[in-house]
């Protein structure tokens, strides 16, 4: 009691000086980037997150159900491991006057922020709700500003009902979270709702900065166990005036009384939390700041950038790490963190990479105990796939590229272990017949396809050629020549037992002629149903290939066309001249947007076809072009100088950002899936940092290589603040009239920078327009070292 009367205290202190507070979420947001959605995709979802909490509702300012993982259920406000609440309505109410703000005329997205713009015309109103999640709070602020525009005094009634669902999150009959009836309490003192879960100490809360007039359950049209509870405040506006009313959300899995305290810091602090935050996205924003001559692309870069912040979710008691995608996959991903924390070094967001391995290795070894990295953990612990194959070779791999960007010994002596145990369960238990490929699912999560993979074999062979590396720094010298031959001899079979002259491609699998024939017919009626005559075709005559020339032995099969068999061109193991005719063959198998899932997919339509995805009533990807794949395209293109190539396959990826959500990129392209991805960051900062800027770090020697390798478009172009360690570099690039100019500079002078500026030909020159830099000719390259400051040099294409 003494607890509640100082909250009610505290309230009623804040209660008047908030009434002489002139700041609103619009001023603060004023001159922040912004983007405006598009009219037909108002009825389509939105997010605004916090690492804690995030809402999902729909971008004209409705709350429906939404979601497949758990059904209905995906939308609402989130508090992992539990849902707070469906959403909220609010109405503005007079004797002449009902109107509901769940029809927007407008959707505007900010990196951290939204606003919903209502503008009703005959009653001479507008408003416009804001919402934004403070950093680590249990909670959210949701600001409305109510505008006059008519020139007679306005009285009305604004009604906030609040849809509580306090329910566990998916998998929670795993962990004793069992859902109950939730019950509801108006507490007079602090003048606000609280709802709890009967049986459980879950608890939400929301009210606002002024004395409600009235309160009262209501009913709910959602499905569940909750409870609805409505507010109303008495607004009065003269001609042309507008005010706001800042609600708060509150909730905790804990306790009430951690609710309370979360409702009172973020009704007290609100200004203070948002400042945090857009200072915070501020600094996010500079860190590999991307300017070029395509705006759109560059955009799309700068907010990819915000995505991954979108992405990161802390549930104390178990860990923080950045989860999939949103709506449907809140919760935290072997596989999916093992490709975009490889992005979200490049952009300088290590924190989220250091909480985020520490996550995956925990939950593996409790799980596992063997080195195997898990697939797919719920938010409340619960594991529901112990880990496909290629997770674990891609976790060597990750814990490789990060080192060479911190440069940190003790973060590899950390991880070997893990890594040590998980090679040798891979081979050991994984590859039957010891030929060196690995069986089981890898990334095409087919029916039946769990064999010997082409994705799984080119991972396992870049884990050994890094695992060898790491092996070396740590001194463990017996160690490095045991991995570095198994990934040199995996290189040689995989170039030539996976390879296919039939098709030009590389083989989605290694099977039994029995395995095949089971794969063709479900691929046919797979084909067939999806109208793809000349993937019938193809099935049909590959299949009186395998009968007529049968074989008793396992071999490669061209099927599906999956995405995974660019895997070898990804990582760099292809042999030159049949990546080339491989990365041709994969070009027929694309629409405007990207690279097609599973190439049989693709018709005749792919070259035109710019519309909406249409996705199956049941939620599929069947059909889908995604985003991974193509990036993992522009990867390929990149390493085997085709920069122009790559940059075509981001500028497709880049047709589908702010497609349906302004400000980010569906997962499936355009508008199909996730509304925002992890791994999105991955498909555009590996082939934008690393390989047309060409920033190769090495932060164990102090030491950083620039290799460029800009398309031809990019006739100006820079990359500043690249983090790495405790240094900073930036790239300067722009085209001369006879070749081009380039300046590398680093806030920490003592590193070494070495630019390597290709010799294709006795005609090329250069000239170095600073001091103090040593030049040599190496392996068809002018390297040039400094270990000053700046390093600028002009190269032209004649003598």
């Amino acid at each position: 009691m003494k607890y509640l009367l100082a909250f009610a205290f505290a309230y009623l202190f804040i209660l008047g000086c908030q009434e002489q507070q002139p700041d609103t979420f619009g001023s603060f947001l004023e001159n922040s980037p912004s983007i405006q959605g598009k009219t037909n995709y108002l009825s389509s979802p939105f997010v605004t997150a916090g690492d804690r909490v995030y809402m999902v509702g729909y971008q004209d300012g409705s709350f429906p159900e939404l979601g497949w993982h758990i059904k209905n259920e995906m939308g609402g406000l989130w508090d992992h491991p539990i849902k707070l609440m469906d959403g909220f309505d609010i109405r503005l109410r007079a004797i002449d006057l009902e109107l509901s703000l769940d029809q927007a005329t407008t959707f505007t997205n900010y990196p951290f922020a939204n606003r919903h713009t209502f503008i009703f015309d005959k009653e001479k109103i507008k408003a416009e709700r804001w919402q934004f999640v403070p950093d680590g709070a249990e909670g959210i602020l949701v600001q409305l500003a109510i505008m006059n525009d008519g020139e007679l005094v306005r009285e009305m009634d604004v009604d906030i009902i609040g849809h509580a669902d306090l329910r566990p999150t998916w998998l929670g009959e795993r962990t004793a979270m069992n859902d109950s009836p939730d019950e509801a309490l108006f507490q007079e003192g602090s003048d606000i709702w609280v709802m709890k879960d009967q049986d459980n100490p879950w608890f939400v809360a929301f009210g606002a900065d002024r004395p409600s007039n009235s309160h009262r359950l209501t009913e709910s049209n959602y499905g569940g166990q909750g409870v609805s509870g409505m507010l109303s405040y008495a607004v009065i506006l003269k001609p042309g005036e507008t005010k706001t009313i800042t609600f708060t959300i509150a909730g905790s899995y804990v306790s009430e009384e951690a609710m309370l305290q979360t409702y009172s810091t973020l009704q007290a602090n609100w200004v203070s939390l948002l400042k945090e935050k857009q200072d915070r996205y501020s600094q996010l924003a500079k860190m590999s700041k991307l300017t070029i001559p395509d705006k759109q692309l560059e955009q799309t870069f700068e907010w990819l950038k915000y995505n991954c912040d979108w992405l990161v979710r802390t549930v104390p008691e178990i860990g923080s790490g950045i989860t999939a995608g949103i709506p449907d996959y809140p919760w935290w991903f072997g596989v999916d963190s093992e490709y975009a924390l490889k992005g979200y070094m490049a952009v300088g967001q290590s924190e989220a990479v250091y909480k985020t391995i520490a996550l995956l290795d925990s939950l593996s070894e409790v799980t596992n105990d063997n080195g195997r990295i898990v697939h797919e953990v719920s938010t409340n612990g619960a594991v529901f796939n112990e880990g496909n194959i290629n997770e674990t070779p891609q976790f060597a791999s990750l814990i490789w590229e990060v080192y060479r960007w911190n440069g940190e010994k003790a973060f590899l002596k950390r991880y070997f272990p893990t890594i040590k145990k998980g090679l040798q369960w891979l081979m050991s238990e994984k590859d039957k017949d010891g030929n060196g490929f690995p069986d089981g699912f890898g990334m095409m999560e087919i029916h039946g396809l769990d064999s010997e993979m082409i994705d799984v074999a080119a991972y396992t062979q870049r884990a050994f050629a890094d695992a060898s590396k790491i092996a070396a720094a740590l001194g463990e010298e017996g160690l490095k020549e045991e991995y570095e031959g198994t990934a040199e001899a995996l290189r040689q079979q995989i170039n030539t037992k996976f390879w296919s002259e039939e098709f030009s491609s590389y083989a989605d699998f290694i099977g039994t002629d029995q395995q095949a024939l089971l794969l063709i017919e479900d691929a046919i009626i797979r084909a067939d149903t999806l109208n793809k005559p000349w993937a019938v075709k193809e099935l049909k005559a590959t299949k009186e290939a395998i009968l007529a020339n049968p074989s008793s032995k396992p071999r490669p099969f061209v099927l599906h066309h999956n995405w995974v068999v660019n895997t070898p061109m990804e990582m760099k193991i292809a042999d030159p001249e049949k990546a080339i005719r491989a990365l041709e063959t994969a070009q027929n198998f694309v629409n405007p947007f990207g690279v097609f899932v599973t190439g049989i997919d693709r018709d005749a339509s792919a070259g035109s076809d710019d519309g909406s995805f249409k996705g199956s009533k049941v939620f599929s990807y069947t059909g889908a072009v995604m985003t991974l794949p193509t990036g993992v395209q522009a990867v390929a293109e990149n390493n085997y100088s085709r920069p122009d190539q790559a940059l075509n396959y981001l500028e497709r990826m880049t047709r589908t950002f702010s497609y349906a959500l302004p400000g980010s990129m569906y997962e499936v392209s355009p508008d199909y899936g996730m509304m925002t991805q992890a791994w999105n960051i991955y498909s555009f900062a590996i082939p934008i940092v690393q390989q047309f800027f060409g920033i190769q770090p090495d932060a164990a020697e102090k030491k950083v290589v620039i290799s460029p390798q800009m398309p031809d478009s990019w006739t100006e172009a820079s990359l500043e603040n690249v983090i790495i360690a405790d240094n900073s570099v930036s790239v300067y690039y722009e085209t001369a009239e006879k070749g081009y100019k380039i300046k590398v500079t680093q806030v920490n002078p003592g590193w070494e920078m070495i630019l390597s500026l290709s010799d294709e030909s006795e005609e090329k020159g250069f000239m170095v327009m600073t001091s103090e830099v040593t030049a040599i000719q190496q392996d068809g390259s002018y390297l040039l070292k400094t270990s000053g400051s700046s390093l600028e040099v002009s190269v032209s294409f004649e003598p």
